[in-house]
């Protein structure tokens, strides 16, 4: 029995004991404009005048363009789910795979198999998506998936099947294009941009479309103009 490991965005199973080890807490939700590198936890929602703003200006800055063909994409184009060795991104090569470093980062109240600092077990989690808290345990494991906030075949649509395959591993890598929430919600999105869907609770959208928008500037990525257009709306323009 083990924590279930990830297939996609999802949690699937890892072997290793269930036994509930060390614990370790975490926080309920950043700002993504205090949050710029992704390492804090969660999605708060922007509220203030002033920060609504910013958030305006930041996806006003981003470039448009018609989504692409999908041809030839495919997950493994990205390296393996949830790497540790993809350099350049925050808590790479820190013997903890990618997916667990998420629930840790995201997680209260968190788990570890016995004689692990990494691979949880159980935790609670505070889903941004839907404002709602998950009791997870292992046994449950795609109640919680970590999304690829810009997903990867959007990604690829929008010019990363160009880019080399380091950068791929980088882009589904990167703390600050992931998020741990919903499995159900995460499954409903699937590889939508902003203009087809948006996170049930109306109080993160700003946040969520902000969050967005430093994944694309981060790697130069364009987005749809009716992406653009309903992110922007979301933060009052």
């Amino acid at each position: 029995m083990a924590l279930a490991g990830c297939t996609g965005s999802g949690l699937s199973g890892e072997s290793g004991s269930s036994g509930e080890g060390s614990s370790a807490s975490g926080g309920q939700g950043a700002s993504p404009l205090v949050n710029p590198d992704g390492t804090k936890p969660g999605l708060a929602a922007i509220s203030s005048d002033e920060d609504v703003a910013a958030a305006r200006g930041l996806i006003s800055k981003l470039s448009t363009k018609g989504r692409g063909p999908k041809t030839g994409y495919a997950r493994d184009e990205f390296g393996y789910a949830w790497m540790d060795t993809a350099d350049g991104v925050p808590l790479a090569r820190n013997g903890c795979d990618t997916r667990n470093d998420l629930l840790k980062l995201a997680g209260q109240e968190v788990r570890f198999r016995t004689g692990s600092d990494c691979v949880v077990v159980s935790m609670t989690l505070h889903d941004p998506y839907t404002g709602k808290d998950i009791a997870w345990k292992k046994a449950k494991a795609t109640e919680v998936q970590v999304d690829h906030v810009v997903p990867l075949s959007y990604a690829w649509q929008m010019g990363a099947a160009r880019w080399d395959r380091p950068k791929r591993q980088r882009l589904a890598n990167d703390v600050l294009n992931l998020l741990p929430v919903s499995g159900s919600t995460n499954s409903a999105k699937r590889d939508s941009g902003p203009a087809s869907w948006l996170p049930p609770s109306k109080a993160i959208r700003c946040s969520y479309a902000v969050r967005f928008a430093q994944v694309a500037e981060k790697y130069e990525l364009s987005v749809t103009a009716a992406d653009k257009s309903v992110m922007l709306k979301q933060c009052g323009a």
